[in-house]
């Protein structure tokens, strides 16, 4: 858990200490009545520029606010009367039966936001049984996730390079991860202006003005930063080449993800070699959709990086529909923007198999660790379920066009 959650009394017996802090874990979660609530309660738990890397998008932030915006433009229609006393939210990916139709996106850097931030989220995925996909761009080794999570996905950031393609494919196989998939909207990193406003870039360049900002924020500093170079010394980004990748402070870091080469002939090598359900992550083009279903790919997570790459970027929930039109039989899932049960029904209506949520559960793992998480999950999980008893559907399966009309006013 993060300090700001877990932070032990030395004087008290270690049981009751953890009785103690449980209790504070608690108290905090039932103020927690949405995701929103958790990135309210730690923005000024954390470093101003540590919560502005994950909260912020780019340049103008336009993508960001349209992702929101575009769940406005849909209302739910209602149907009464029908018994709705069963009901299910259970989905199946890829022959994998899970509990919710959401899992949690890949994230990078999580690890430095909340303590072993990529583990606690991976546990409480577990034991929800949701999808979870791992970043690339993570300092905890992708075989460490996997035991923790043996139905895990991995999103590669994926070199041109054959041989690092052949190699880390294979070494995703080997960690047995269930489901690999290639984050293709990276090709060069995009203007972060409140990074760098709030002093923070990588590879990281200590500086008055960060120093100052970290020293202020001590649970942070002591519970998670401090932790994380104890346990695993100068942290690496361990998961982008078969051999592991720079630390936090290389300069190599800079373009660790940013891969101008890349092409669909790598995706194709990369869809031949792996021998499960391989998923194409950041397509809002039609046209990849379909290049990706000619190739073979088994599914597509249609994404904008949540605001974080071109800014003005469509919104992946407006062009679902067509999307789906154009995927055949291949799996169309979806993130960007999604905080409530009723986001979630509307792309699911529209056609998404599921959707991924990112930022809400990193800022839960940053309060609380997988407790906190653990209360994220359960809060949009009930959210779907009422939405569910309240729409007049029963299953998933029930939610569909029919049940959206589009907003007058």
């Amino acid at each position: 858990m993060s300090a700001s959650s877990s932070a032990i009394d030395p004087a008290l017996p270690p049981a009751q200490a953890r009785r103690t802090a449980a209790d504070r874990a608690a108290r905090r979660h039932r103020k927690m009545l949405d995701l929103e609530d958790f990135e309210r309660a730690v923005r000024r738990r954390l470093p101003r520029a540590v919560y502005g890397y994950v909260a912020h998008g780019s340049e103008t932030e336009t993508t960001l606010r349209g992702n929101r915006a575009a769940f406005d433009r849909w209302r739910l229609v209602t149907r009464i009367l029908v018994g709705v006393e069963r009901r299910s939210s259970k989905i199946t990916l890829f022959g994998h039966e899970y509990n919710q139709p959401f899992g949690i996106a890949p994230m990078g850097g999580s690890a430095l936001v909340a303590y072993d931030g990529h583990n606690a989220m991976a546990r409480a995925a577990a034991k929800a049984n949701i999808p979870f996909i791992l970043s690339a761009n993570s300092i905890i080794p992708l075989e460490e996730v996997a035991k923790v999570n043996p139905q895990a996905w991995f999103a590669a950031y994926q070199s041109p390079n054959r041989d690092a393609i052949d190699g880390m494919v294979d070494r995703v196989a080997r960690a047995g991860f269930k489901v690999l998939a290639v984050t293709a909207d990276v090709p060069k990193g995009s203007n972060r202006e409140f990074d760098a406003r709030a002093g923070f870039s990588f590879p990281i360049r200590p500086h008055a003005r960060l120093v100052f900002d970290v020293l202020t924020h001590p649970r942070w500093l002591f519970g998670t930063l401090a932790r994380t170079f104890l346990r695993r010394g100068i942290p690496d980004i361990v998961n982008l080449e078969p051999d592991g990748g720079p630390n936090l402070f290389s300069t190599q870091v800079k373009s660790i993800a940013a891969h101008e080469a890349l092409n669909w002939e790598h995706v194709r090598i990369m869809r031949d070699r792996w021998q499960g359900p391989f998923v194409v992550k950041g397509v809002l083009s039609c046209d990849d959709v379909a290049l990706a279903r000619k190739i073979g790919v088994d599914g597509v997570i249609l994404s904008n990086h949540g605001g974080r790459q071109l800014d003005h970027a469509v919104s992946p929930l407006d062009i679902l529909a067509a999307a789906i039109a154009a995927a055949g039989d291949m799996t169309v899932m979806i993130d960007s923007g999604f905080r409530r049960g009723t986001d979630v029904i509307k792309a699911l209506a529209l056609g998404a198999r599921a959707v991924f949520v990112g930022r809400p559960f990193l800022f839960a793992a940053a309060l609380d660790g997988e407790a906190g998480v653990d209360h994220a999950i359960a809060l949009l999980a009930e959210e779907i379920d009422t939405d569910l008893a309240l729409l007049g559907r029963r299953t998933v399966a029930d939610l569909k066009p029919d049940l959206l009309a589009p907003a007058t006013g």
